[in-house]
């Protein structure tokens, strides 16, 4: 049951980090960041860009790799029985602290939901040349929000 994340995709002079928390069982088996049909964030990523939604994986990691993003989790490992944040537990990190200090000019971390935040408070220390934004999860588990929210909240904090 221990699962693993991917290596990051990292825009050319990255100025935006997104951290998920850990892949989730689909997109560990694709091989792929947020590969369940009914995680919201492709669909949003899109939409705030402008662009034609894509279901083409090589279309989505340029799409980030064009807007100067990171896209990452805060977890390299830990054991998880399915694919909920809940279920984590020893949990080993990634060395968020290490890209940072490679790619200086981030000035704006988005967790993609609250275990991601949890997991980088507890253990990274704020910069504060950053500006970190909580964001709604866009996981099919979160319908609280509908998709026309999280496009709103989210473009807010990449816009601002």
């Amino acid at each position: 049951m221990i699962k693993q994340s991917f290596s990051p995709i990292i825009g050319k002079e990255p100025t935006i980090l997104i951290l998920g928390s850990l892949p989730g069982d689909l997109s560990i088996k694709m091989n792929q960041y947020y590969a369940h049909p009914r995680n919201r964030f492709w669909q949003l990523i899109f939409k705030i860009f402008n662009r034609s939604y894509s279901e083409d994986y090589a279309e989505r990691v340029q799409l980030i790799k064009e807007n100067n993003i990171v896209l990452w989790d805060v977890t390299y490992s830990a054991i998880r029985e399915g694919s909920m944040d809940s279920n984590m537990k020893g949990e080993i990190l990634n060395l968020i602290q290490e890209l940072l200090d490679e790619h200086q000019t981030i000035n704006k971390i988005l967790f993609n939901g609250k275990k991601s935040e949890q997991l980088f408070m507890k253990n990274f220390e704020k910069n504060p040349s950053i500006r970190y934004f909580s964001l709604p999860s866009t996981s099919p588990a979160n319908a609280k929000f509908s998709t026309e929210d999280l496009i709103k909240v989210w473009k807010e904090a990449i816009d601002c």
